[in-house]
């Protein structure tokens, strides 16, 4: 059955503000949604075993989870593992575990944070912030989003203030959804979002 809703668990306001302005395009009307913004990735991850037992007694067919956090410094399969035994504890199928069974909850992680994903749709950046050079796709340090080095939002904030932007520092937020209202889902090349993307998709058939 596809999906009609969709609630979505991220674990900051800056993700909540990028998926705000992406979502309606990325759906196109063929489903409705939530967001539910954590403080911090403790948070959602602290939260989420009890989240999803709460999801599990109420939650209708035509509904879908998906789950967001950014990888940050922790290892993927043990972090993907562990969201993965919440839901099964849940009694929530996975898409992950459900094999052609219809699935419940989709978990996904940006890889290494949100901000790979600016990277990898770098006109939308552009669009956002005219200044900044249209060549740093092509920079070594830049040509893998879900590779840079050091951190991509420290990457992205340096970029910026380079460009004249943010001078006081990278307001998250702002930044990601000036992004946003530009980002193009087809154009993507961050691996991270590209999977991020064909689950939601798959959601709504």
């Amino acid at each position: 059955m596809k999906a009609e809703h969709l609630e979505f668990l991220v674990e900051e306001p800056s993700a909540e503000a990028f998926l705000v302005e992406l979502l309606p395009r990325l759906l196109d009307g063929r489903a409705t949604f939530t967001i539910h913004a954590h403080q911090g990735k403790s948070d959602l991850i602290g939260k989420l075993a009890g989240r999803l037992r709460g999801y599990a007694k109420w939650l209708p067919e035509i509904v879908r989870i998906v789950v967001l956090v950014d990888l940050d410094d922790d290892n993927c399969d043990a972090l993907k593992q562990k969201m993965e035994q919440y839901a099964k504890t849940a009694g929530l199928r996975t898409r992950t575990s459900a094999g052609e069974a219809p699935w419940r909850v989709v978990n996904r992680i940006a890889i290494e944070e949100l901000e790979a994903w600016f990277f990898g749709e770098w006109t939308a950046v552009r669009n956002a912030y005219p200044g900044v050079s249209k060549s740093i796709p092509r920079q070594a340090a830049y040509r893998m989003p879900d590779a840079i080095p050091g951190g991509t939002w420290e990457a992205l904030e340096r970029v910026l203030r380079n460009a004249g932007y943010f001078s006081g520092g990278l307001r998250k937020m702002e930044a990601a959804s000036a992004i946003g209202k530009h980002f193009d889902p087809a154009l993507a090349q961050s691996p991270s979002f590209v999977v991020f993307r064909e689950a939601v998709l798959e959601t709504v058939g």
